[in-house]
């Protein structure tokens, strides 16, 4: 089992930053994929930024240019760096991250969340 623990949400004020930790610790063999999702009240979970094992990152467009995704591979953590913040981007924040164990086999595994809220 994976267990991703996520931090760093809060409320800010628009145009504010806010940095998202998510840490990845138990029986880890290897980490592929990492990710941060969102979900707003009464909407689907939509994916905000991903990065592989290698560095390479992707954006929603709504976050191109405000948002940066990083990991540290050494600590099984991923980051969300978040600024220039708008009132749309209030919403709980999930980390994701894709394992692989020993014998290839890949699963997925979800943070408990962290509420994000943008608000004068």
């Amino acid at each position: 089992q994976v267990q991703l623990v996520e931090s760093g949400g809060g409320l800010v004020q628009p145009g504010g930053s806010l940095r998202l930790s998510c840490a990845a610790s138990g029986s880890i063999f290897s980490i592929n994929a990492m990710g941060w999702y969102r979900q707003a009240p009464g909407k689907e979970r939509d994916l905000v930024a991903g990065i592989t094992s290698g560095g390479s990152t992707n954006y929603a467009d709504s976050v191109k240019g405000r948002f940066t995704i990083s990991r540290d591979n050494a600590k099984n953590t991923v980051y969300l760096q978040m600024s220039s913040l708008k009132p749309e981007d209030t919403a709980v924040y999930y980390c994701n991250a894709e394992h692989s164990n020993a014998f290839g086999i890949k699963r997925n595994y979800w943070g408990q969340g962290t509420q994000v809220t943008v608000s004068s």
